[in-house]
């Protein structure tokens, strides 16, 4: 899609993860911290029932709420405290969300200026695509180097 200025517009949606991978409310601390250490992934949407985007969990909420490895506690313990805190506990609810048409420039001021490391992308109250600022540097590093490229190809 074109600028009227001439340049480019970015989409969010040329950018998103769009094969998303999930939890729901109901699930526990267990759940997020097995599936963050099984994909790589750093933050999980969390959905309701039907579907609805209610929370996002990172990898730090994880860290943040597990047991300190220092405390006196057995493996079964430790455990436990997983199996028994509840996602919502965890989660951040109510996540900044934005739109798959936004432009990569709205995306970038909501991360920096909300100190977020990820959005979820929704279409209405569909979840369509997560961005994350690992998204934004990958943008940036090829913009760089398509910019060294022109650059070391003009006379």
């Amino acid at each position: 899609m074109g600028d009227p200025r001439g340049g480019v517009v970015l989409e969010v949606s040329a950018y998103m993860t769009r094969n998303v991978t999930t939890l729901r409310n109901d699930s526990h601390l267990l759940d997020a911290a097995l599936l963050i250490r099984r994909t790589g992934k750093r933050h999980v949407p969390i959905l309701d029932e039907n579907g609805k985007l209610v929370g996002i969990i990172s990898d730090r909420d994880v860290s943040r709420l597990s047991p300190s490895m220092l405390a006196n506690m057995t493996p079964e313990d430790y455990n436990r405290v997983f199996e028994a805190t509840p996602i919502t506990a965890a989660m951040t609810k109510n996540p900044i969300t934005i739109a798959p048409d936004a432009s990569v420039r709205d995306v970038v001021n909501i991360l920096y200026s909300k100190r977020v490391s990820a959005l979820p992308v929704v279409d209405g109250d569909q979840l369509v695509g997560i961005v994350t600022i690992s998204d934004m540097l990958g943008l940036l590093n090829q913009l760089l180097a398509d910019g060294e490229s022109a650059a070391s190809a003009t006379p």
